[in-house]
């Protein structure tokens, strides 16, 4: 992904880079589950790919899409809809394999506009950020991270829990 501009060397922007790669990663895995027809499959990592934006989405809904909202409206307005359409298609395979047959066909479609808008997020909102954030505005996208932990690895409540 991109690495041209440098933002990457934030921390915040360093982890949704990690997160995109996995998700990324996991859409390669979803178009060979579906060329095996492996309907099961497809939803298993329909959910692994659930648990790597979970946190994701909070970090930038919560932490870096408003403080680029008042200088990116329309950008920012898109990518938050784009996200409900990923989310409502991922959250269809939750609870388990979904049973409507246009499902798998569904998701890969839905794929495809994660992957363009990894892309655009990327290219576009991660370079604007590092231009247009402030060190106080990094904190505070920071401290959402903290709060929600990370999709790519425990986060230290997650931790505790899983040792304690």
């Amino acid at each position: 992904m991109c690495e041209y501009c440098g933002c990457q060397s934030l921390a915040a922007i360093d982890e949704l880079t990690r997160e995109h790669d996995a998700v990324v990663n996991l859409i390669g895995e979803v178009r060979a589950a579906h060329a095996a027809a492996d309907t099961d499959g497809m939803a298993d990592l329909a959910r692994r790919i659930t648990a790597v934006l979970g946190p994701h989405t909070e970090v930038e809904e919560r932490g870096l899409f408003p403080l680029l909202a008042d200088e990116f409206p329309d950008q920012v307005a898109a990518l938050e809809a784009e996200h409900g359409v990923i989310e409502a298609v991922l959250g269809q395979a939750a609870a388990g394999t979904p049973t409507d047959p246009a499902w798998p066909d569904l998701f890969l479609r839905t794929l495809d506009v994660l992957r363009d808008h990894i892309l655009k997020e990327q290219d576009g909102v991660f370079p604007a950020a590092l231009i247009s954030l402030s060190g106080a505005d990094w904190d505070t996208v920071d401290a959402v991270r903290a709060r929600v932990g990370s999709g790519t690895r425990p986060s230290s409540s997650r931790m505790a829990a899983v040792s304690g």
